[in-house]
């Protein structure tokens, strides 16, 4: 697949969008079992069976997709697995939001990221509990969508922008599961009208359809938990900075690919307030 122009990015998030959304159906499947099989990684986050197969089922099919480009997933790199340093690469999260999965949550999201010089270019993020899916190349859409079956065709597709800052102040979403001091210290010192708990980065898609205005996160994520729904906001109009001001860069193979701090935003006006 060339990628030259606005339409060969939206092409791609539209491919990325129709296997995320086929492999939705391996975690509902595993969702549905009595059990989960569950274990703690070494940095003592919890990895299950449906992210190690929802790896295994995109892995390659986007090799695949795109011949010769470096995927970078979250299980292999856990695993210990090396990646090249590289422009162009890919960045998989099977299921972010392993934590609510196993809770049996709904918001739990299969994730693809296309980065491009340090910038996310495409990527789609899936919600399968929830129906939900949202992609971006230059254009960022939403539809519903069904776990196991192809994404749907562009007439159910609807344009994502982000919204004006409201008049009474942002509202601020904030990790369900990975609430910190120094969020908590930011809400409570900045001008907030509203907080929400959501879980995975259905938070960056939530920015992106005009849900919402902010989602400040000071503790550690990874390059992969942020890539695609980073790439849905921007598109959107958002953006996505750390506390420089500069946009969050991406492809820090050095630091294992580890994100610092970072607030995302619809309106550019809500970064500006803080």
């Amino acid at each position: 697949m060339r990628l030259e122009n606005d339409e060969d990015f939206d092409a791609l998030a539209a491919a990325f969008a129709d296997l995320a959304t086929r492999a939705g159906v391996i975690a509902m499947e595993v969702l549905a079992a009595p059990t989960i099989d569950a274990r703690a990684k070494k940095d003592a986050s919890p990895v299950c069976e449906a992210d190690e197969k929802i790896e295994a089922f995109l892995t390659p099919r986007l090799a695949e997709l795109l011949p010769g480009l470096p995927i970078v997933a979250e299980e292999a790199a856990a695993a210990g697995a090396a990646f090249a340093r590289a422009e162009t690469f890919l960045l998989v999260d099977p299921l972010d939001g392993t934590r609510e999965f196993l809770a049996r949550s709904g918001e739990f999201t299969v994730n693809i990221g296309l980065i491009v010089a340090g910038a996310p270019r495409a990527g789609a993020v899936f919600a399968p509990a929830l129906g939900q899916l949202w992609f971006a190349g230059a254009r960022a859409f939403a539809a519903k969508a069904i776990p196991g079956r192809p994404a749907p065709p562009p007439a159910a597709w609807r344009p994502l922008r982000v919204r004006a800052l409201p008049a009474e102040g942002p509202t601020a979403l904030v990790s369900r599961s990975h609430r910190d001091a120094a969020t908590t210290a930011f809400l409570e010192t900045h001008r907030v009208a509203a907080t929400r708990d959501v879980g995975s980065s259905i938070k960056f898609c939530l920015l992106a359809e005009g849900a919402a205005d902010l989602y400040p996160r000071f503790g550690p994520t990874m390059e992969w938990d942020t890539a695609a729904g980073d790439a849905v906001l921007r598109a959107a109009g958002g953006g996505v900075v750390d506390p420089t001001g500069r946009p969050l860069l991406y492809g820090k193979a050095g630091e294992a690919y580890r994100n610092g701090p970072f607030i995302a935003f619809g309106d550019p006006a809500a970064a500006r307030l803080y």
